[in-house]
C-alpha cells in the first residue's frame, strides 16, 4: 500500500477520535444546564444532545468547515504531517483537560495546533491572518455575546413572569429547557463537527487526493457520527463543572442560559464562524448568574477556567510544533 495512503487513513483516524473527544469534553455544553436542574438524568440527557448533534446534519451547511480548511492555514502550502501534528497536539491537550474536568476550546486547541507547525516551518506565508483574526476576535466576543445575551434573556424572562406562581412557573421551564437544549445542541453539532470536516478535507487536498476543497458527503456523515457518539460517553467532570460548580441553576436559569448560547452558536454557524461552545455556554451561565448578585457566581471556578482558555491556544501550538519536529526526523 501507498505511504502517502497509509499516512493519510492514520490521520483520518485521529481526526475522528479528535471528534470523538469533542463530543465528550463539550456534552457538557449542551446538558449541563439541564442535568443540574433535574430535568433528565445524566444519561437521559446524553441521549436526547447526542441526538440532535446527529440532527444538524440535515440543517446546515459546512460554512464552519470552509473557513477551517482554508481560512487557518494555506492547505496548498503545508503537507500532511502539519495537518496529523495539529490533531494529535489537539488531542493530548484536549485530553488532559476533560480528565482534569476543564471546560476548555476543542475548537481553539486545534486551531493552535494547526498554527503551530504551519508558523513554525513554513512561515507567515503558510497562514490565513484574516481567518486567524476572525478566530482570534470571537475568543473575546463569543463568551461576551452569550453573557449579554443570558443577562438580558433572563431579565426580560423575570419581568414576564414576575406576578406568575413560582411552581407554575418552575414546570413550565422544565419543559421549554428540553427545547432549549436540543437547539443548543443542534448549534454544538453545527459549529463543532463541522470543524473536524474542514480538517479531514484539508488532509486530503494536501496528499493531492482532492483537486479542490470541497468537503465529501462521506466525511459529512462520518463526523456527525462521532461527534454524537462522544457524547453519548459524555465528559461527567465537565458537565459537574459547568452544571453546578460556575453557579446554581434552576430550570428558568438554565433554558435562558442554553437560549442565549443556541442563538450565539447558530448565528455564527450559519455566518461560517468557527465560535468555542465551551466559552459560549460558560458566559451565558454567567451572565444568567450575576442577574441575581455579583457574589451568585463562583469566580474562583471561572478564572480557572479563563486559565485554560489562555493556555490552549500556545500550548497546542507547541505540542503540534513538537510533533511535527519530530516527524522531521524521519519524513
Amino acid at each position: 500500500m501507498d505511504t502517502t495512503l497509509i499516512i493519510i487513513i492514520i490521520g483520518i483516524i485521529i481526526a475522528f477520535l479528535f471528534d470523538f473527544l469533542n463530543g465528550m469534553n463539550d456534552a457538557a455544553n449542551s446538558i449541563a444546564t439541564i442535568v443540574a436542574t433535574k430535568v433528565l438524568t445524566p444519561f437521559q440527557a446524553v441521549l436526547w444532545a447526542a441526538f440532535f448533534n446527529f440532527a444538524a446534519v440535515f440543517v446546515f451547511h459546512v460554512g464552519v468547515a470552509n473557513t477551517v480548511g482554508n481560512g487557518i492555514v494555506q492547505p496548498q502550502i503545508v503537507n500532511e504531517y502539519v495537518i496529523i501534528s495539529a490533531i494529535i497536539g489537539a488531542v493530548l491537550w484536549v485530553f488532559f483537560c476533560t480528565k482534569f474536568g476543564l471546560p476548555i476550546s476543542v475548537s481553539h486547541a486545534l486551531i493552535g495546533g494547526l498554527i503551530g507547525p504551519a508558523l513554525f516551518f513554513f512561515g507567515t506565508e503558510a497562514l490565513v491572518f484574516s481567518g486567524i483574526f476572525k478566530v482570534l476576535l470571537f475568543i473575546v466576543l463569543s463568551p461576551l455575546l452569550g453573557l449579554l445575551l443570558g443577562y438580558f434573556i433572563m431579565i426580560l424572562t423575570m419581568r414576564v413572569f414576575r406576578k406568575a406562581n413560582p411552581n407554575k412557573v418552575e414546570h413550565l421551564f422544565r419543559y421549554l429547557q428540553l427545547v432549549s437544549s436540543a437547539v443548543f445542541s443542534l448549534g454544538h453539532g453545527s459549529n463543532d463537527a463541522q470543524k473536524t470536516m474542514g480538517i479531514i478535507t484539508m488532509l486530503l487536498v494536501s496528499a493531492g487526493y482532492l483537486e479542490t476543497f470541497e468537503v465529501p458527503n462521506w466525511v459529512i456523515i462520518s463526523c456527525y457520527t462521532c461527534i454524537s457518539l462522544g457524547t453519548l460517553v459524555g465528559g461527567w467532570k465537565v458537565i459537574r463543572t459547568l452544571g453546578d460548580k460556575l453557579t446554581a441553576l434552576k430550570p428558568v436559569q438554565g433554558f435562558c442560559a442554553e437560549t442565549a448560547g443556541a442563538v450565539t452558536l447558530i448565528g455564527t454557524a450559519l455566518g461560517g464562524i468557527p465560535v468555542s461552545t465551551t466559552h459560549t455556554i460558560t458566559g451565558s451561565i454567567v451572565g444568567v448568574g450575576v442577574t441575581r448578585r455579583m457574589s451568585a457566581v463562583r469566580w474562583g471556578t471561572t478564572k480557572n477556567i479563563v486559565w485554560a482558555w489562555l493556555f490552549t491556544i500556545p500550548v497546542a501550538m507547541l505540542m503540534s510544533g513538537g510533533i511535527y519536529w519530530v516527524f522531521t526526523l524521519f519524513i
